[in-house]
């Protein structure tokens, strides 16, 4: 299975280049707050940029990486000694014999995605293979791209010179960081194999060795390169800003989700992409990454995704810019927007300049170690922590610097990225088939430019919050004239605007008005009688092949609902008395009827509508 996205960069050459390492003090400080060992370096040949053009693709594959739980550092003090040195140097030198290749294996997925304009519909079945290795504890790594959850209808995994295939599970996936950790149960699976070594990030102009298994044959394959830089990059999926290592070896489709090794025989990072021109260029994720993905996993019991601060930063490089906000030239970073669903918005404004990051600033050109530009190291730093942790930000606001304390949760998507779930969410009203806007979607039809402007740059205003999206009319005489209607959100129903599907489904099934009223984007409108809608929708699902009317999850959404009406009929409860009192009991405003007797049963009560109002966006 192969993506392709295209990306416009520049890349950067230079002649044999040599490097002084230094450790100062706020350094070592940035070290101590970001977990994560740094080392500062300077280069000191020059340096040429060449600006180049080309397509991203990303190529199926699947890994797996050895972890022993704990954070990677950014550089190893000491390097393998005696011994243990001089037999990874020799079976690097004899790669295609080494024995630790055994724990690469290939990865089969056999694939069925849904039609995401005719969500109730599957599309036909495919094949792809990619690359893995194993990390011990009976797992697998590899790319999230080369297994889609609930998509793969089997995975299978196979091991070097060995035609058995085992059946694998996919434990998590994290599409912000494109990795993926997989279970084999098997216990002949893991006979004889030592599953590979975490290293550590490496140096430019490291020596690298990229292995997996390409497309165009069953065995291992590997090709070497060495490391021409490492910096912050928008993975594939675009959900995140995270540290890249670029090397000048070719990823071909099948390696990736297979290991990168140094000349120590230590995996140093997942083969991630390649880049396609004259000059063959590799992207890799590195093992800081890696083990933030292994450790969330961890901690969690589930994969939780890279925090973000919620916010939209500008440089200050212009003279007068850094005047106007009262800021000393190349210090800090502008705020100049905060999403409504981040907990920043309760403590930055845009005009906000921030200088710090734990202490850490933010505008000095050695702020952070191997990156050069202040924006991009910034992103670094919040790449380094987990969802729910607190930092503590340096800010200048008006001329005055203050501190405060931020805590770091997972980007809202308006439109997310991918769909996680079995069956995309649809409803099918009269002929006329609702369903929200993701990604995929948008990638597979024609929507006008204003709304891929508002999927592409708009900012949730609330969790769960949705685009939905008129996708087709299924033609019947009930909905004569409206046949050609398609792609196009609908923003309101008779009248109240629609916060997301199960809304819209909410307000239908309420509707007891003669006429159903959809406004759309643009101004256009269609109007539907109720009755005759209603008596049409059988002949239509029958006619059509649809199973329902609606997805599981938004009949989910009304079992919650009757569950609330329920709740709210027993202990005379409406939404507007649910408010926090004193000694944190809920105060129920003008509702006399919840009595003292049974508090404890009242109290969880009122948490479940609490959540079920929550649920079904009330």
């Amino acid at each position: 299975m192969t993506a392709a996205a295209v990306y416009f960069f520049s890349a950067i050459s230079s002649e044999a280049a040599t490097f002084r390492f230094s450790s100062s003090g706020h350094q070592r400080h940035a070290a101590s707050a970001t977990n994560t060992s740094l080392v500062s370096f300077k280069l000191l040949s020059p340096k040429t940029t060449i600006k180049c053009r080309g397509v991203l693709k990303i190529s199926c594959s699947e890994s797996s990486h050895s972890s022993n739980g704990e954070k990677c550092p950014g550089r190893p003090k000491t390097q393998p000694k005696g011994k243990e040195l001089r037999e990874q140097q020799a079976e690097l030198g004899n790669l295609q014999d080494a024995m630790f290749l055994d724990a690469i294996v290939k990865v089969f997925c056999t694939i069925i995605e849904p039609d995401y304009s005719l969500p109730w519909q599957k599309k036909r079945l495919y094949e792809s293979t990619g690359s893995a290795f194993m990390i011990g504890d009976g797992k697998l790594l590899t790319n999230a791209h080369c297994v889609t959850v609930n998509h793969d209808t089997l995975v299978q995994v196979k091991r070097r010179g060995d035609d058995t295939k085992y059946v694998a599970k996919v434990l998590a996936r994290g599409v912000d960081c494109d990795l993926a950790l997989l279970s084999v149960e098997s216990e002949e699976f893991w006979k004889g194999v030592k599953p590979l070594r975490l290293g550590h990030l490496p140096h430019l102009q490291d020596a690298v060795t990229v292995v997996g298994y390409p497309l165009g044959g069953d065995t291992i394959l590997n090709t070497k390169g060495v490391v021409s830089r490492i910096e912050v990059n928008s993975y594939g999926y675009g959900a995140s800003d995270l540290l890249c290592i670029h090397i000048d070896a070719a990823i071909n489709p099948g390696n990736s989700g297979g290991p990168v090794f140094n000349n120590h025989g230590e995996c140093i990072g997942v083969a991630l992409q390649s880049y396609c021109c004259p000059e063959n260029i590799g992207y890799v994720i590195p093992t800081t990454v890696v083990s933030h993905f292994l450790n969330d996993c961890e901690r969690n019991d589930k994969y939780r995704g890279f925090p973000c601060l919620g916010i939209q930063l500008q440089k200050l490089e212009n003279p007068a810019l850094c005047a106007y906000f009262q800021v000393q030239p190349n210090e800090g970073l502008l705020v100049r927007g905060v999403e409504p669903t981040s907990v920043a918005r309760y403590i930055l404004e845009p005009g906000d300049v921030i200088v710090s990051f734990d202490d850490v600033p933010i505008g000095s050109k050695d702020a952070v170690p191997f990156i050069s530009d202040e924006h991009s190291a910034f992103h670094y730093l919040i790449s380094q922590k987990f969802s729910g942790d607190g930092v503590d930000l340096g800010i200048i606001r008006a001329g005055e610097f203050m501190k405060d304390h931020v805590v770091l949760n997972p980007r809202v998507h308006l439109v997310p990225y991918y769909i996680d779930g079995v069956q995309p969410s649809y409803l099918v009203i009269a002929g006329m088939v609702f369903t929200p806007l993701s990604d995929p979607l948008l990638s597979r039809e024609n929507f006008s430019i204003g709304l891929k402007a508002k999927a592409q740059y708009s900012s949730a205003s609330f969790k769960d919050q949705q685009i939905v999206i008129l996708s087709k009319v299924l033609a019947n005489e009930v909905n004569i004239g409206y046949q050609d209607m398609g792609n196009q959100q609908v923003l309101k129903f008779n009248g109240t605007r629609i916060k997301n599907i199960h809304h819209l489904a909410l307000l239908v099934s309420r509707c007891k008005k003669k006429y159903l009223v959809f406004e759309f984007e643009d101004n256009y409108v269609a109007v539907l009688d109720r009755e005759a809608a209603t008596t049409a929708l059988p002949h239509i699902l029958k006619d059509y092949g649809i199973p329902s009317d609606r997805s599981n999850d938004i009949l989910e959404s009304y079992t919650h609902l009757f569950e609330y009406q329920s709740l709210m009929q027993h202990f005379r409860v409406g939404p507007g008395n649910l408010k926090r009192g004193p000694r944190h009991r809920p105060r129920l405003c003008g509702c006399v009827a919840v009595r003292n007797r049974d508090w404890g049963k009242k109290q969880s009560a009122i948490a479940a509508i609490q959540s079920l109002l929550f649920e079904i966006a009330i």
